[in-house]
């Protein structure tokens, strides 16, 4: 859901609205605009655009040779298993450090493109300096995590969707940034994909922190709208996917629950896991909104449908009623909750109108639902297009510590609370 790079955001460019449908005419706005644009811009620009991109020379980054081969000889899931068994993702070193994930590359700030979408890209850094500000986090105690390689993303995505980024102007779509189309491939790895690899890294790192302190956070990651083969609303990697494949092989796992309360539906992860009976969906979302997929709904176990204009009240009772569901259908070893902030009363893309204090209740219910059942957790925060999101998700995360839903660390010689 809802993603680093020019601007972030759960939206994508294909909207076929209908008029009973109810959508914020902010939200309409705002994706009718950016998908005008970008259609105006590409059709007067397409001779140029064609002639960069058949002129770029290298990319950033490209598969190996080797990626490929092994695919005649072996079965596809033993190909997934030696990509994620010779990983480097779980590498980094967190014992001493708490498990709070994050990059000063997460952020992004290109020639101010970023600001042409409505989703915050310096979001996650201000996440983290409000609560270093505040003593509940040191900046040698963060865990900062490694970019996810081609072979790492393979186990997931297909070649063919990873050499399709690899051409600017597909990658403008999914960011739904239209400027992008006209960047040296080149360019738009490095100043934009490469920051959502280097998130991708950090939400598969932080299962195995979960694995091993019962909970972890990834500051950026939750780009529920990506799947295998394709991306979109600004997500251009299935890192909630990745995750969990990596877990199931190298942390034993063979039951993950996804908690996905962005206010976009997670289509991305929806798709990837619809006939996995190891994975339970439970996705409370606005059906009024992006993406309308309805072929990834059928693959939802537990669909909670909150319309446009939800408030408060009625969402944390929502909410309440199905973790109790969630809690008897299933008994997961690892749970994923994708953390949205674009439930906030006056998100333009959201529809909802949930207040701050309830995002943090909503939070604490779903951490407190993992905690008393002793099942790790990883929260990734994925969307939200308010500047004030960041102050939110900060305020959540120490109401988390004062609550006791996460636990005191020791780093440095003394005790730090987060």
């Amino acid at each position: 859901m809802t993603f680093p790079l020019l601007t972030l955001s759960p939206q994508q460019p294909f909207w076929k609205f209908r008029t009973h449908r109810v959508i914020a005419n902010t939200t309409e706005s705002t994706r009718n605009l950016c998908k005008s644009t970008l259609y105006l811009f590409l059709a007067l620009a397409t001779p140029f655009i064609a002639y960069r991109c058949f002129n770029s020379s290298t990319m950033f980054w490209s598969s190996s040779s080797s990626s490929s081969q092994p695919a005649t000889k072996i079965d596809a899931e033993s190909l997934r298993r030696q990509r994620i068994n010779s990983s480097k993702l779980y590498q980094p070193d967190a014992s001493s450090k708490v498990p709070v994930i994050y990059s000063s590359y997460y952020d992004i700030s290109f020639l101010g493109i970023e600001k042409l979408h409505p989703f915050d890209s310096s979001k996650w850094g201000r996440i983290c300096r409000f609560l270093m500000s505040e003593g509940y986090l040191e900046k040698n105690s963060i865990v900062d995590p490694l970019e996810a390689s081609t072979e790492d993303l393979l186990v997931v995505h297909t070649e063919a969707y990873l050499n399709s980024l690899k051409n600017s102007v597909n990658v403008a779509r999914i960011t739904e940034v239209p400027p992008v189309a006209m960047l040296p491939n080149w360019l738009v790895q490095m100043k934009v994909l490469y920051p959502f690899r280097r998130q991708v890294g950090g939400t598969v790192l932080a299962a195995k922190l979960a694995k091993d302190q019962g909970w972890a956070i990834n500051v950026g990651g939750g780009f529920h709208h990506c799947s295998g083969d394709r991306g979109g609303g600004f997500c251009a990697y299935a890192d909630i996917s990745l995750c969990i494949h990596f877990a199931f092989v190298r942390l034993n796992i063979s039951r993950v629950m996804i908690i996905d309360l962005d206010a976009h539906q997670g289509n991305g992860h929806e798709r990837d896991f619809g006939n996995d009976e190891r994975v339970y969906i439970l996705d409370m979302y606005n059906p009024g909104i992006y993406p309308f997929d309805m072929t990834a709904r059928n693959y939802i176990n537990q669909k909670v449908e909150v319309v446009t204009g939800t408030t408060t009240d009625e969402y944390l009772k929502q909410l309440d009623k199905a973790l109790a569901v969630a809690g008897s259908n299933f008994a997961p070893e690892l749970i994923v909750y994708n953390a949205g902030t674009d439930i906030l009363d006056g998100d333009p893309l959201g529809g909802l109108k949930v207040s701050p204090d309830g995002v943090i209740q909503r939070d604490e219910k779903v951490f407190r639902f993992a905690r008393e059942r002793n099942i790790p957790i990883v929260m990734v925060t994925s969307g939200g297009y308010m500047k004030t999101s960041a102050r939110v998700i900060a305020n959540s995360i120490i109401n988390l510590s004062k609550k006791g839903l996460i636990e005191t660390n020791v780093h440095s010689g003394r005790k730090i609370m987060i």
